[in-house]
């Protein structure tokens, strides 16, 4: 249900029959203040400076004309021709009935399913992951669930860094490592295995020499070299995995397509860019240039896809890949889950895509571009001596630091137990706390504000699921035992009973707009909805009748459903008690 949609659909109607040009919408939008109803209809304004004519009498024509059926208690004119809308008490209550019996909780499938192909993590294999790799791994994970759960067809891209220069100096430091142990031995660290190789490249030149000969091996499809890089591969890919099983990403082996899968289009491509002539040799490179991106002097903005020596650069490898997806996978959208200083390099992709008509018109590509992790010094998160902080790190301390914590609040838990919450609460923490923030900032990474049970965090809103299911324990019944209609008698009760039905709605604007931290703000709106209604509502004491408290039951169960629906979206996990 889309409460937004449904009404926007009525007053879209009732504007048409009032005779209000098509292209006039209704503007609904929750209202911002208590006592100015529901939502609001604020079309009118706009459609009145079109057609100049008064707004008020506008907004008047338009409720002569408008169906309110179940829906609509009362539309009242407010200033200068807003129309505040109150929904019908009744129907509210039968919405979330309706909620209540649905494991979907009445939010729809989508009409009209698309192929949404998401690009996101792509971590170098030559290198384990480091905190740079969080905000694309997490914030793409809750974009691929959320769209998925809308009923979209939704395809993962794991866009991996497998091939290049780098790969010469590894292989051949790893060809040397087989004398004494096996690969696996030998790259349990990659950190200390590339650092080793980079030593020996800079310091040693026979091993230098060797290694730009394995480059040459490697792309020229060596049998031996192959074998050897398959073996590196896999076993980096495992490292990933360990990473997205412990941040309980849904990424898997399956959903890595690398930069290496691309190597035989790359040829082809150029060639068939040179020959339509979107591409031109300059200087002894090939080059794209975009005229469509000129700067301010009208200087075309330049894509070189081919190096004077003959190689190949990211920018080959993407319009590659943007072929791909729109051909092969017949993606309908693709988003890029990429750090925001990449713009440049991706709107020349997305524009060179286009101008070579790699992708139908109607094939959506969007940057979904996000800020970076910050210190407390204000400048990008490293470790206290300057080095790249490992994500396995940062997630490890989350976990102690979170078991600390725990161990403090309830030290009657058994260890097991404690350990299990430590790691719900502590990888939940870390992944909260940058999809709450709008993903095109920069933030500030502090332990201490992410792991805190107060305010919009983890913590706060997985302790609010815990509450709601003690009240259940407390009162010896289980949710489908709940019987009756849902009653909205106070004021917190109807503001609840709203906040509830406005789910799916979140849902649609985070699909559309993809932003996860307008689901977390709304999760954090919806908990302290609920931490209000609690105080105001007594849902066990003595003398409430067996209708109210079963009312008020059904009310508490749908607030832990949507919790819980809500934290899975996001890739966060909840637990019974706290």
């Amino acid at each position: 249900m889309n409460i937004r949609q449904l009404l926007s659909d009525k007053f879209q109607a009732a504007m048409l029959a009032a005779g209000i040009p098509e292209a006039c919408g209704p503007v609904v939008a929750p209202a911002k203040k208590a006592g100015f109803g529901d939502y609001q209809a604020n079309g009118a304004m706009g459609a009145a400076k079109r057609m100049g004519t008064n707004p008020r009498e506008l907004a008047s024509k338009i409720l002569k004309q408008l169906d309110k059926g179940d829906m609509i208690e009362k539309v009242e004119i407010a200033g200068p021709g807003f129309l505040n809308i109150h929904l019908s008490e009744p129907w509210l209550g039968q919405q979330l009935l309706a909620a209540q019996q649905d494991p979907r909780l009445n939010i729809a499938s989508a009409k009209d399913p698309k192929t949404v192909v998401i690009d996101y993590s792509h971590p170098n294999l030559a290198k384990e992951m480091h905190v740079g790799h969080l905000r694309t791994t997490i914030i793409g994970d809750a974009l691929a669930r959320l769209l998925e759960f809308q009923g979209h067809h939704v395809v993962r891209q794991n866009h991996m860094g497998d091939w290049g220069t780098q790969f010469g100096m590894l292989l051949a430091h790893l060809s040397d490592k087989l004398a004494d142990s096996d690969a696996q031995v030998a790259l349990a660290d990659l950190e200390v295995f590339y650092r080793e190789a980079k030593v020996r490249f800079d310091d040693e030149k026979d091993f230098a020499d060797r290694a730009r000969d394995y480059v040459v091996k490697l792309q020229g499809g060596d049998e031996q070299c192959l074998k050897l890089w398959k073996q590196f591969i896999e076993i980096s890919i495992s490292h990933c995995e360990d990473i997205y099983s412990k941040l309980n990403v849904t990424l898997k082996q399956e959903d890595v397509y690398a930069e290496s899968q691309y190597n035989n289009d790359l040829p082809v491509l150029v060639k068939e860019l040179l020959d339509n002539g979107i591409a031109i040799e300059d200087q002894g490179a090939i080059v794209v240039f975009l005229q469509e991106m000129a700067d301010k002097e009208g200087n075309p903005s330049p894509m070189i896809i081919q190096k004077k020596g003959g190689g190949y650069l990211y920018a080959t490898t993407d319009l590659a890949a943007i072929r791909y997806r729109a051909n092969q996978l017949e993606a309908d959208r693709i988003l890029y889950v990429v750090d925001a200083r990449q713009s440049l390099h991706l709107q020349q992709a997305f524009v060179a895509s286009r101008k070579a008509g790699f992708l139908p018109e109607a094939v959506s590509l969007e940057h979904c571009a996000f800020g970076t992790m910050m210190g407390d010094d204000g400048k990008p998160f490293k470790t206290r001596s300057g080095g790249t902080v490992k994500l396995a790190a940062l997630l490890d301390e989350a976990v102690e630091r979170a078991e600390k914590l725990v161990a403090e609040k309830n030290p009657e838990l058994d260890v097991a137990t404690c350990t299990e919450i430590a790691r719900k609460v502590g990888i939940g923490a870390v992944k909260y706390a940058d999809l709450s923030k709008t993903r095109t900032n920069d933030y500030i990474f502090n332990w201490e504000s992410m792991l805190s049970f107060e305010g919009n965090t983890a913590p706060y809103l997985q302790y609010a699921y815990t509450r709601v299911r003690s009240i259940f324990r407390k009162a010896g019944i289980e949710p489908g035992e709940l019987k009756g209609d849902i009653q909205l008698e106070s004021p917190q009760e109807r503001a609840l009973a709203i906040k509830l039905s406005q789910f799916g709605e979140v849902l649609d604007q985070v699909a559309k707009d993809t932003f996860p931290h307008v689901l977390c703000t709304y999760l954090y709106e919806l908990a302290s909805a609920y931490m209000r209604f609690y105080e105001a509502c007594p849902v066990l004491k003595e003398g409430i009748s067996e209708t109210q408290k079963h009312s008020r039951l059904q009310l508490c169960n749908l607030v832990a459903r949507t919790l819980t629906a809500g934290l899975d979206l996001l890739g966060i996990e909840v637990m019974e008690q706290m």
